[in-house]
């Protein structure tokens, strides 16, 4: 055999036992720098993180006595801005007088529904007529259906405590007697019409048809005088209204009415909220002193309307007016209005009868219940849409969507834009809101209103996210009637009432935070905080605002309630 050959290659060298003890060393001493490094890396962050937040804090607390120092300079000037209110509900008042005095002067017979004498000696003249037709009745019913609207406009634009309870009976009775009665005569007048079937009979069928159509009203009469038995289809001519009966009706002594009225006889009279005691107890003479917060101002507010009220004379007060023409004849406004600039349905545009028309502001809301737009909250519409304030504090994906009032834009008259989801208040219940308003969400209207003339206000979704004593929505200067761009720099602010700020956000961050916007500060009042950033010309265009535009705004905010249902 020849010789092995050796295997290629070395063999590897065997590791000593102090080779091994040093290698483990210098780990054991890399290991130790790598945690002393990042134990150092982590002192300096938390002293860096401690002084940012020690920093921030002094920030915070510097801008916090800032704002405490000029709280009260703000909150005065506050209360100057809001007696507004009280001078639009003086101006109001006059108005109801003259109304009253115009009526009294005019003489033309019809009765001051106000008045129980005038309106129970109407009803019960209008009781012993007799042997009324149809005809007769549909013009008697111009007049009735006019003195109901005047009662509802009364019970409803009258402050409660310009109502007493009487006085509301009074009403309500009025209302609720007119109504039967109207009804009593449509009824009686319909007999007086069927013993004339006979004379009224189509020549065709043989039976009688009559329709008597009137802008309130519209009669549809059928009798059965020929009790033929193939007249089963009953069209009445030259309308698309008709009917079929049963074989067993064809020949039996029938008739049938149909009464398609145009006003709501069927809806029951709302509840005219009363005098609380809380606004008995701010009617008291007004306290002197400095305003120490924006209770006691609007606690003076109130304290100032009663005592104009009770001082006032029936001199009518001269208001600048505007002239609007109409059809060839002027008329002098001297209050403000509302309008239906437009109405958006998932993104999309639908016109409206209403549009472009101009109303008060309690006209404007009955004409968007009565035509199906129905985003006045009440007392119970919490049991049909989820409110901002049970949203809150809710985790992620748990929120409830519900109708979305966006945008609210005010030019130099009330003008509001709605943006609503599909079916969103469908179920909501009518009527004004709900006395148990949060007082945060009252101020905020209040200031909202005075800025209305140069600021557009926007919903926020971070309006859900916050605490349950704060609100928050966006705002921006709205200068002109052109339509706002796609992308508006909006300003988002939070408000508890006794603080505003500006936040860092926007609508598109990730998640909500009270960081404060740079440069900001904070205020005392809403008002202040927009007027921080704004131009002169808004200023300038907010100051020349009328009380009675600033009213109307306050009154729609406070009827949609923005804040809690959007």
């Amino acid at each position: 055999m020849g010789p092995k050959v050796k295997k290629s290659g070395s063999k590897k060298k065997k590791i000593t036992k102090a080779e091994r003890l040093k290698q483990l060393q210098e780990e054991e001493e890399k290991r130790q720098k790598e945690e002393e490094e990042a134990r150092v890396k982590h002192e300096k962050e938390e002293m860096e993180r401690l002084e940012i937040q020690r920093t921030e804090k002094e920030k915070w607390r510097k801008l916090e006595a800032k704002a405490l120092e000029r709280s009260n300079e703000e909150l005065e000037e506050l209360y100057l801005l809001e007696r507004c209110f009280p001078e639009a509900e003086k101006l109001k008042r006059e108005k109801r007088l003259l109304s009253q005095w115009k009526h009294y002067i005019q003489c033309d017979g019809s009765p001051d529904p106000s008045i129980s004498q005038e309106i129970n000696t109407f009803i019960s003249l209008w009781k012993e007529e007799t042997n009324e037709t149809f005809e007769a009745v549909i013009a008697k019913s111009k007049l009735v259906l006019n003195l109901i609207e005047r009662l509802k406009l009364i019970l409803l634009e009258t402050p409660p405590y310009d109502l007493q309870d009487k006085n509301i009976a009074q009403y309500q009775g009025s209302i609720l007697e007119l109504r039967e009665l109207l009804h009593l005569k449509f009824n009686i007048a319909t007999e007086i019409l069927l013993r004339q079937a006979s004379t009224l009979a189509d020549l065709d069928s043989g039976n009688m048809e009559k329709v008597i159509q009137d802008e309130n009203v519209t009669l549809y009469v059928w009798a059965n005088l020929k009790k033929n038995p193939r007249y089963r289809s009953v069209r009445f001519s030259e309308t698309q209204i008709g009917f079929e009966i049963p074989r067993i009706l064809a020949t039996s002594d029938i008739a049938l009415r149909l009464l398609h009225t145009h006003y709501d006889h069927v809806t029951p009279l709302r509840p005219v909220p009363a005098a609380s005691q809380e606004n008995t107890s701010t009617v008291t003479p007004v306290v002197k002193g400095e305003v120490k917060s924006v209770e006691t101002a609007i606690s003076k507010n109130l304290q100032e309307e009663r005592k104009q009220q009770e001082n006032e004379s029936h001199s009518v007060h001269e208001e600048e007016t505007e002239v609007m023409e109409e059809q060839d004849d002027t008329e002098r406004q001297t209050e403000n209005l509302c309008m239906l600039a437009s109405i958006k349905l998932n993104n999309k545009r639908h016109s409206s009868a209403l549009e472009e028309k101009w109303m008060s502001p309690v006209s404007f809301i009955i004409a968007l219940k009565e035509a199906g737009l129905n985003i006045f909250p009440t007392g119970h519409s919490h049991f049909y849409v989820v409110t901002n304030y049970k949203k809150k504090g809710r985790k992620k994906g748990q929120e409830q969507k519900s109708g979305v009032l966006s945008n609210l834009i005010f030019p130099k008259r009330v003008s509001l834009q709605y943006d609503l989801h599909v079916n969103e208040w469908s179920t909501t219940p009518a009527g004004q809101f709900s006395a148990e308003l949060p007082l945060v969400e009252m101020k905020a209207y209040r200031q909202m209103a005075l800025l209305s003339s140069a600021f557009a206000f926007g919903w926020s979704r971070w309006n859900t996210e916050c605490d349950p004593k704060n609100v928050v929505f966006k705002v921006r200067e709205h200068l002109t009637k052109e339509e706002p761009s796609p992308n508006p720099n909006w300003n988002f602010l939070m408000f508890s009432g006794d603080r505003a700020q500006s936040l860092k956000i926007n609508e598109s961050s990730e998640a909500f935070s009270k960081a404060l916007k740079e440069d900001t500060e904070f205020h005392s009042t809403l008002y202040h905080m927009v007027k921080d950033s704004a131009s002169e010309e808004a200023m300038e265009k907010v100051g020349r605002s009328s009380c009675q535009f600033t009213d109307s705004v306050c009154h729609l905010l406070l009827s949609t309630r923005l804040l809690s249902y959007s």
